[in-house]
């Protein structure tokens, strides 16, 4: 770091180029901060007020690294929520319309959160750690606001706040056999979004079978701010067998696989149904949990947008930059580009499109960049595992 900046590589990433951020007390870096610039990192991106690492100068490398070995990410931008005290349960529930009935001390689930009119505010993990204790690993958005103002409108004996708990990430074929090595072979049967609470050389952590990609591995919820660096650097060392090196949650795996992203996948407008998280939404919970009512009129009456893939045509990458690219089918606007990356896997660029219902995969469209028309086919997703 000189003078008053984090002076980053000039990187040209989707047709960005990142320049020097200024620091904030508005912008945190996280635990890992001074672990990832001595790795190389040469590029940030900001996460619920958080720096995030995006590129340690080798997309591609750190691409198939992800997808043949094993990668350590710093994720502490992942921030928890959490809900302590009597109606701690009973406010999880609220918040969310996934059946939480039978989750359990030690399980974490995939829960979908909406606002009253239905639409998606955020799509956490939701781990328990005890019937009064709850933890959600949230997305891009302050939910911590939304989670105290309910608890204070439903009048709930629940305390909201934000610990002192930051992920690092263990991703790839290879992560299990890592995390092994540093907590012992009792991770090997841990289901998935299942977790425990354990110490590491004195660092207290929980350890959970979860992250951001298709590719295996582990979440490590730091419990202590002051340990990130030598908790990363004791991931490091358990990974040397393995040749770990850093990574960050990978733009391109994740498209090809078609993970979601909160607030880059989705609008103001956008409901589970359109984005293939209807599956998680359980119809028959209590009338008093937020937006269900909503969500019961959105499923009866139909999903006017869905999601689907689209593959341009041709087989050299294309910078589409700042994202949410109009789609026409002849001439006729039909919906938004949301993400575009080169594929390694297909060599082609690929990207989803949140689209009116009567498109349908096999269509033919056309994408706007900057007054350029691009021609692809939508399909469905994902494109791979």
């Amino acid at each position: 770091m000189r003078s008053d900046t984090y002076y980053l590589s000039d990187l040209f990433i989707q047709g960005i180029v990142v320049f020097g951020i200024t620091p904030s007390a508005r912008l945190r870096p996280s635990p890992y901060y001074e672990a990832t610039v001595a790795e190389g990192v040469t590029a940030f991106t900001t996460y619920n007020h958080m720096l995030m690492p995006t590129s340690f100068g080798d997309p591609e490398g750190e691409y198939w690294r992800l997808m043949n070995g094993v990668s350590q990410w710093d994720v502490a931008v992942e921030r928890q929520v959490e809900l302590r005290g009597p109606d701690a349960g009973r406010l999880a529930q609220i918040l969310t319309a996934r059946d939480l009935s039978r989750c359990v001390p030690g399980q974490g689930k995939y829960v979908p959160l909406c606002n009253h009119d239905g639409v998606l505010i955020n799509d956490p993990i939701l781990l328990k750690l005890a019937d009064d204790h709850y933890w959600l690993s949230i997305a891009d958005s302050n939910i911590w606001f939304w989670a105290q103002a309910i608890a204070a409108e439903r009048r709930l004996q629940v305390t909201v706040a934000e610990p002192d708990v930051s992920p690092l990430a263990v991703q790839g074929p290879k992560a299990e056999a890592v995390v092994a090595a540093l907590c012992g072979d009792w991770v090997r049967d841990l289901k998935y979004f299942w977790f425990k609470e354990t110490t590491l050389d004195g660092i207290p952590v929980v350890v959970a079978r979860s992250g951001w990609s298709k590719q295996g591995g582990f979440e490590l919820y730091l419990r202590d701010g002051s340990q990130g660096t030598r908790l990363w650097n004791l991931v490091k060392e358990a990974g040397k067998p393995w040749d770990i090196g850093p990574g960050n949650p990978n733009f391109c795996e994740r498209v090809e696989t078609g993970l979601l992203s909160y607030g880059g996948d989705t609008d103001d407008q956008t409901n589970p149904y359109e984005v293939r998280l209807g599956k998680y939404i359980d119809l028959h919970v209590a009338d008093d949990v937020v937006g269900i009512g909503a969500l019961r009129r959105i499923h009866a009456e139909g999903a006017k947008r869905h999601q689907l893939g689209v593959i341009l045509d041709g087989d050299s990458p294309t910078q589409l930059g700042f994202l949410w690219h109009e789609i026409r089918v002849a001439e006729r606007k039909v919906g938004s580009m949301t993400n575009c990356v080169w594929s390694w896997r297909l060599n082609k660029n690929i990207g989803f499109a949140l689209i009116d219902t009567a498109c349908q995969p096999g269509d033919r469209v056309t994408v706007i960049k900057s007054g350029q028309a691009l021609s692809g086919t939508l399909t469905t997703l994902p494109f791979l595992g």
